[in-house]
This record gives C-alpha cells, sequence and structure tokens, in this order.
C-alpha cells in the first residue's frame, strides 16, 4: 500500500473520530439546555449511534498511523506521539466514565418521560454534575490536542 493510501486512511479515521466526537460533544451541550426529560432522553440517545463511528475512526487512524509510521520511519518514542498515546488512552478510560453516567442520566430521563414528567431536578442535577462535565470537557480537549500534535507534530 502506498504512503497517500496509508495517509488517506489515517486521515479518514481521524476524520471519523473527530466528527463523531464534537457530534456527540454538541448533543450532551443540547441536553444541558433542555429541561424536559423526554427532550433529555432524545438527545442523550442520539448519541449511542455515535459511539461505533467515533471507536471506529479511533481503531483506523490508530492502525493507518501505526502503518504510516513504520513506512515513514518515525520513531514511535517521540514525544508527541507518546504524549498522542496518552491521551488517546485518556480518552479511552474517561470516555468509558463519562458515557456510563450520561447512560444513567439517559435512562433516568427515559423513565421520567415515560411517567409523563415535564421537569426533573435530578435529571439536571446529573447533567450539570460538575465532575462529569469536566470529564467531558477534558475529552474534547483531548481530542483538539492530538489534531494539534497531528498537524504540527513538534
Amino acid at each position: 500500500m502506498s504512503t497517500d493510501w496509508l495517509l488517506f486512511g489515517h486521515l479518514v479515521g481521524a476524520f471519523l473520530f473527530v466528527s463523531g466526537a464534537v457530534a456527540a460533544g454538541a448533543l450532551r451541550l443540547a441536553a444541558l439546555r433542555a429541561s424536559r426529560p423526554a427532550d433529555v432522553a432524545v438527545l442523550l440517545r442520539a448519541v449511542r449511534p455515535l459511539v461505533p463511528l467515533i471507536g471506529v475512526g479511533l481503531l483506523t487512524a490508530i492502525g493507518f498511523g501505526f502503518a504510516l509510521a513504520d513506512r515513514l520511519h518515525i520513531d514511535l518514542s517521540s514525544t508527541w506521539l507518546i504524549v498522542t498515546f496518552a491521551l488517546l488512552a485518556w480518552i479511552g478510560v474517561v470516555g468509558a466514565v463519562a458515557g456510563r453516567e450520561d447512560r444513567r442520566t439517559r435512562e433516568l430521563a427515559e423513565r421520567l418521560a415515560a411517567d409523563g414528567s415535564e421537569e426533573s431536578a435530578e435529571v439536571a442535577h446529573r447533567l450539570r454534575d460538575a465532575r462529569n462535565l469536566v470529564l467531558n470537557a477534558s475529552l474534547l480537549v483531548a481530542t483538539v490536542a492530538i489534531v494539534a500534535l497531528m498537524v504540527w507534530k513538534p
């Protein structure tokens, strides 16, 4: 496979990963603004199909990235790659923790919506939980940092 095809595959994976992550973040942000549990449930449910897109994009970017690094004789112990690997690990762990919390919030919102509840202080509290907000924000920061590292390769 040519270097151009490896780069193309790496970029396709990166675009899938980043676009899925940005869309999930936008839906999470929209859920923060929603007041009815039914609306929160719909918005957080819309994140679910993005998770495989993010995962496939991430695995594609990593797979083609390793092949590209091998083809271009890039040292995998370069500082920018080590930082990237650490950020990817962070995204994996924190994404699982924050995703689990968001799933629980969605399930609560779905139960309340099924009961006909128009507002819920508990759903609002869960959406605005400081720890969860920081975790979700850190995912966005890590994603932007990875893109910056890939573009500028310090």
